[in-house]
């Protein structure tokens, strides 16, 4: 054992009192100090934290209560595609009449010709009519103009530009003057007319379409038409669209949607329970409620597709505050519609 008393070993030899360098230390001595030096910066980092967190009486104060993080959440809501389905088919274009026109011409140029002793006999009325009819118009057909198939100029039977004869109307028009023609009845003294009474086809644009009554069903009969409200004292147009209540699927939750807010007065369908798409919509500052520990961060709605069949929306006793509701087609629904919920929407609205 050796001793060290008075700067001098047991040996007799005076020991030095300078502290040993870095370059003296082995790597295991480095380590440990270095680990203790960190050990204690750490120490009192935290003796200081918890210092400013205490009054001069060693009490803590207001601040030294962090609060308690929200936890983010999202309104989970189903909103309803209502759709009227086209009622009429679409207008014909300029290419489809003139093309139609053709066949039906063509196909005066290759059929055998009308024997019209088999069906009238020789010096009868109906006879005297067919001949009458075949002076104006030349052919056996009704709708496609003037035009003889089997005379010299058979092969001319394309239209002038402007012609109207390709045109529906036109052809509706010459069906109806041809039933509705006027016939002799008798031979002697004043002749005597007959006309026939023919019902025709109700026309294509309705008084809604005059008018542009947007609540009116009967209005543009060629495309679908959706249901989009208004709540009162908003300007945003919408589908109609309530949260979840308790643990109902889509599909119910869709059927409840119709009901009320257009009443019961409408024949509807809800097509599937799967819905068409969704909408994630985020607000601008996210709603916290500190009594729930919740932050509403925004919305999710889910569209179901929906079909009218019969009746009419009644707002009148709805149960989400609404004030106002039309049937627009998908370009009319853009011109309303803010641009974020427009684009949301406009890949599962049909143009038709």
């Amino acid at each position: 054992m050796v001793l060290i008393q008075n700067g001098i070993n047991g040996l007799g030899r005076p020991v030095s009192r300078k502290r040993p360098t870095v370059n003296n230390l082995c790597r295991n001595c480095l380590l440990a100090l270095r680990q203790r030096g960190q050990a204690s910066l750490a120490t009192a980092s935290a003796a200081e934290e918890v210092a400013a967190t205490l009054d001069t009486n060693g009490h803590p104060t207001s601040a030294a209560a962090s609060p308690t993080p929200l936890r983010t959440t999202y309104q989970v809501k189903a909103s309803v595609l209502l759709s009227r389905p086209p009622i009429l088919t679409r207008d014909l274009t300029a290419f489809e009449k003139s093309y139609f026109l053709y066949q039906r011409r063509l196909n005066e140029r290759f059929a055998l010709p009308f024997t019209r002793y088999f069906y009238y006999q020789r010096g009868t009325p109906g006879d005297v009519e067919w001949k009458r009819k075949m002076r104006e118009r030349q052919t056996p057909a009704r709708d496609i103009g003037v035009y003889n198939a089997y005379s010299e100029e058979g092969w001319n039977d394309e239209l002038l530009l402007g012609a109207r004869e390709s045109e529906p109307d036109e052809q509706m028009d010459a069906i109806f003057r041809d039933a509705e023609a006027e016939m002799p009845k008798g031979e002697e003294g004043p002749d005597t007319k007959r006309q026939k009474v023919l019902q025709k086809p109700l026309p294509r644009v309705t008084e809604a379409d005059k008018t542009a009554d947007m609540k009116r069903l009967d209005r543009a009969m060629q495309r679908s038409l959706y249901l989009v409200v208004r709540r009162k004292g908003e300007p945003r147009w919408w589908f109609p669209e309530s949260l979840m209540e308790n643990r109902e699927s889509l599909h119910t939750a869709a059927e409840r949607i119709i009901v009320q807010t257009g009443d019961v007065n409408m024949n509807t369908w809800v097509v599937g329970n799967i819905p068409l798409c969704h909408y994630k919509k985020v607000y601008p500052q996210a709603i916290e409620d500190r009594e729930t520990g919740v932050q509403t961060r925004g919305e999710k709605i889910f569209f179901m597709k929906a079909r009218i069949l019969a009746g009419q929306a009644n707002i009148t006793n709805n149960k989400f505050g609404l004030e106002e509701f039309q049937w627009l087609a998908k370009d009319e629904i853009q011109k309303i519609f803010h641009p974020s919920d427009w684009n949301a929407v406009k890949n599962v609205l049909v143009e038709r």
